[in-house]
């Protein structure tokens, strides 16, 4: 089973203190070989999924930053990370996992869902919000997660809800996933992979949940084609 080496990290700090195309240049072969050992990490990772799962496809994200519209113009991320998608469309959601000094952490669900989904979701909440509370309740999804980043919340009611349903809680989300942070320490041990696979087996009653919602109308009836 594959590890994350720490001269990744190491390198990821040195970029950090000289965010610079210069500097790249100069290491661009320690770049190479990190992600090299990087990408057979996330290789296993996918197979390990797949164990449980159909993966479609693992993107690895760019280390070069988009400057176009950001204050920031230091030319490239420091941080590493890689998000897997579920195959077909009737399983929705999606893994990641970013790798950073100090602010590594994996994620998964739902996030800045497109406006049709968004309001599906709401609408189901407002119907019926015992089933997502059920899943969002469960110890050890409680544990792993705690609940929905709220950062990503409407200030009050969306157009067309009530402030004063009983779920408003949950409506006022504009994306709906959930993440766990690691320690550098966990990280780098023989064991990260096992810790990243079984986060992410915790977010299957979840994506089960939510692909049912997404793939149907609010009356139950199925929008898939056979």
């Amino acid at each position: 089973m594959s590890t994350i080496p720490k001269s990744s990290f190491e390198f990821l700090k040195n970029l950090k203190k000289n965010n610079h195309k210069d500097w790249m240049t100069e290491n661009k072969k320690e770049y190479q070989r990190n992600e090299k050992l990087l990408k057979t990490f996330y290789a296993e990772v996918a197979e390990r999924l797949n164990e449980k799962d159909e993966i479609e496809k693992t993107k690895v994200f760019r280390i070069n930053r988009d400057i176009r519209f950001s204050k920031d113009k230091t030319p490239y991320n420091v941080h590493r990370s890689v998000s897997f998608s579920r195959s077909g469309a009737h399983r929705r959601g999606g893994y990641y996992l970013r790798l950073e000094p100090g602010n590594s952490l994996m994620a998964g669900g739902f996030f800045g869902p497109q406006p049709a989904d968004l309001l599906r979701i709401r609408k189901e909440f407002e119907m019926d919000d015992q089933e997502i509370r059920d899943i969002l309740s469960k110890p050890d999804f409680k544990k792993a997660f705690g609940g929905f980043n709220e950062e990503y919340q409407v200030k009050t009611a969306p157009k067309g809800f009530s402030k004063d349903h009983p779920a408003i809680d949950l409506i006022k989300n504009k994306s709906f996933f959930v993440q766990h942070s690691f320690t550098d320490d966990e990280v780098f041990a023989s064991d990260f992979m096992d810790k990243v696979v079984f986060h992410y087996e915790l977010l299957r009653p979840y994506f089960d949940y939510m692909s049912d919602v997404l793939t149907t109308d609010l009356n139950g009836v199925s929008l898939l084609d056979d």
